[in-house]
């Protein structure tokens, strides 16, 4: 899909050149995409890029990959296969073609069904980062959402939640549907165009076209009163300001839907992410707030549920919903505090003088009256420096400014010069 726009600078200059990139990968080894905004592009070179993504063209379209899974669930269990290297289904005729790779045999329904356990998850940080809900953050999650009353769940980038949901889907008491969008197009081998779409979130695009950008604002109609919300997973090395630039996309589909009435309004949405992007998440939704809620992940060494301390889950659910409506589990370790109306994690105690629980990771903060706010327990009040920090650091650090624009009050990672989208 499209690139972003970017800008090269050096330290201490605010102007710099801008530059084209991909993205969806921050590595240039898995793109190499790179153009200045004010370079000419030669026809030769164009076509030679032309070239290059023919090449790299899936082997099957999704209506293709459709027909096969048609196919392969008609034929008897022995002769269901799986190929581990490929991530493919295969069907008789093309086992001769994959006879030297590793391939998974007898392949069930339950298997079809739960397929983000049958791919291999793709782990590259700084491209798909795909870590998947640990089952009790799955459960919870889809729990919280009946409860609050959503039958129809955008899940953009959560290929498990959008599994469990279409796992219930058959059962005649469960009448919730959902809709993946995500850039793993993997997953177009084991559901219809109506349930996946193709889709790039760090730049709203559509890999289906027109046709796939019509599924998904069709989805976004609330019809007979069957409420619509978006639960959304990015990876965590992902520009910030391109996810919500994305994400307003997606909620302007929402409002602009026919009879909907919502003129003014925001599309109800969990965006689940670290804590430590609160600030840069509420530069862009000033409507969102973060619960305690500690997400785990299957496949993720640090982000497990039970962890003390530095080791527990740092991730978060971040939404636009009231927070005295995200009811927490007491039996996890969470509380409702009756100041702040909103549960919280039990070692979050309230502070008096914030008048707010004001824990970000689960530890109890405590308040330092010369910085005038609660800070982790860890830290400590630096005169030099004029505010609380580790024990152990450097006080000449402080008078540096931001390495992009050179000035204070910023780091590299939020400088307003760094991106534009």
């Amino acid at each position: 899909g499209p690139a972003l726009l970017f800008v090269k600078t050096s330290q201490g200059k605010e102007e710099g050149r801008r530059f084209y990139a991909c993205s969806a990968c921050r590595d240039r080894k898995d793109c190499n995409f790179f153009q200045w905004e004010d370079e000419k592009v030669s026809e030769t070179r164009l076509a030679a890029r032309e070239e290059y993504n023919r090449n790299h063209q899936p082997s099957f379209t999704h209506r293709q990959n459709m027909d096969r899974y048609k196919n392969f669930i008609l034929l008897p269990l022995s002769k269901r296969r799986f190929c581990q290297e490929c991530q493919q289904l295969l069907l008789p005729a093309e086992w001769e073609k994959h006879s030297d790779h590793q391939f998974l045999c007898d392949i069930t329904t339950a298997q079809l069904k739960s397929p983000s356990q049958l791919l291999y998850p793709l782990e590259n940080k700084k491209t798909n980062a795909q870590y998947l809900f640990a089952d009790r953050s799955c459960q919870f999650l889809l729990n919280l959402l009946l409860d609050l009353g959503f039958r129809r769940v955008l899940s953009v980038g959560t290929p498990r939640l959008h599994e469990m949901i279409q796992s219930k889907a058959s059962q005649e008491e469960f009448n919730v549907r959902s809709l993946l969008l995500d850039i793993d197009f993997r997953y177009s081998q084991f559901y219809t165009e109506d349930e996946f779409c193709h889709y790039n979130m760090f730049n709203h695009h559509f890999f289906g076209g027109e046709a796939a950008h019509e599924t998904c604002r069709k989805f976004l109609y609330e019809e007979n009163g069957e409420r619509v919300i978006m639960v959304t997973d990015p990876p965590f090395g992902g520009l910030v300001e391109a996810l919500a630039s994305s994400f307003k996309k997606l909620m302007a589909m929402w409002r602009e839907t026919e009879k909907g009435g919502h003129e003014n309004k925001e599309m109800p949405m969990f965006w689940i992410f670290p804590y430590f992007f609160e600030s840069r998440i509420l530069d862009f939704f000033p409507s969102f707030s973060m619960m305690d809620y500690q997400v785990d992940y299957d496949n993720h060494a640090l982000y497990k549920h039970g962890k003390t301390g530095r080791r527990q889950s740092p991730v978060r659910i971040f939404t636009n919903l009231a927070p005295s409506m995200i009811v927490l589990p007491e039996e996890e370790g969470y509380r409702f505090c009756t100041v702040c109306q909103r549960y919280v994690s039990s070692g979050n105690q309230h502070c008096e003088i914030c008048n707010s629980c004001t824990s970000k990771d689960g530890r109890r903060w405590k308040h330092c009256i010369l910085c005038k706010k609660c800070v982790k327990p860890s830290w400590f009040h630096c005169n030099n420096c004029n505010c609380c920090t580790l024990q152990k650091h450097s006080c000449e650090k402080t008078d540096l400014g931001c390495f992009v624009c050179g000035k204070a009050g910023h780091k590299r990672s939020a400088c307003p010069s760094l991106s534009c989208t």
